[in-house]
């Protein structure tokens, strides 16, 4: 049953995916019969200077920017405080002596590899959510910071209901999709916890005895190529604060320099 859940769960998040870039793939084949699909989902996606003035229609104001990062990072937070401590009181580490076990079978032909082997790759992915969910939230809060303190959005600036939907989607599917192969674990572990902690009383829980090194460790042992994708991830984090920064600082620099251009 709960491997049906999570089947359906992961065939859901696929479909949305597949709706949700399926048109952008197809406005992007260069044939003149899909020029109207194109221009129409331009129309959808058009916000601030490049939406027509008269095309007031169906949009919202262009500052509800604010609402993806604030649901985002409240989302984000979740998903990664359940997550995580999920995988540090229900999945332990692999600990070297069980990896080489493991091996071990597998070269003698031994019967325990498919069971020993499940139990590892299902370790493997809660602590690559973990590490996964550490990278959207360091994402999530740096543009909610943007957001609010860099960009300065006018007043007039609109954007299109449809864009502003779609905005909402990928915050609440991306971070979502990321640990979607132990989200249904992650759900009936809080559902039992909150069980317990209705039935018996808080002082009656048994008390959070937290290693620090405990929670970390499984992240660092993760294995070279998360870290190799870590440092591309903020590479290209750190780029993409840069170009903010600029950005933001264009409607400054424009007025200040806007009255010396009517002198």
């Amino acid at each position: 049953m709960e491997l049906e859940m999570h089947t359906v769960l992961a065939q859901l998040l696929r479909l949305a995916w597949i709706a949700g870039t399926l048109p952008i793939l197809i406005a992007s084949i260069p044939i003149p019969k899909l020029n109207f699909f194109h221009t129409i989902l331009l129309g959808f996606a058009r916000r601030g200077k490049i939406m027509h003035s008269s095309s007031q229609k169906f949009t919202l104001p262009q500052r509800f920017f604010l609402h993806f990062y604030i649901v985002a990072s409240i989302w984000t937070t979740f998903l990664l405080v359940a997550t995580w401590c999920y995988a540090y009181t229900v999945v332990p580490p692999v600990r070297e002596s069980s990896a080489y076990s493991t091996i071990t079978s597998y070269l003698i032909g031994g019967s325990a590899l498919r069971t020993d082997s499940t139990t590892m790759f299902q370790r493997h992915a809660v602590w690559q959510a973990v590490f996964l969910l550490l990278l959207m939230e360091a994402q999530v809060l740096r543009r909610l910071f943007e957001t609010i303190y860099v960009f300065k959005y006018s007043p007039s600036a609109r954007m299109h209901i449809l864009g502003y939907l779609t905005g909402m989607f990928f915050y609440l599917g991306a971070p979502l999709s990321l640990c979607a192969d132990c989200a249904l674990d992650v759900f009936y572990f809080l559902v039992n916890l909150v069980t317990k902690f209705i039935v018996v009383g808080k002082d009656h829980m048994p008390p959070v005895e937290v290693e620090l090194w405990q929670v970390v460790n499984p992240l660092v042992r993760l294995g070279w190529r998360h870290w190799i994708g870590a440092a591309v991830f903020f590479w290209g984090w750190i780029h993409q604060q840069r170009c903010h920064k600029i950005l933001g600082s264009l409607r400054d620099s424009r007025h200040i320099c806007f009255p010396y251009a009517i002198m």
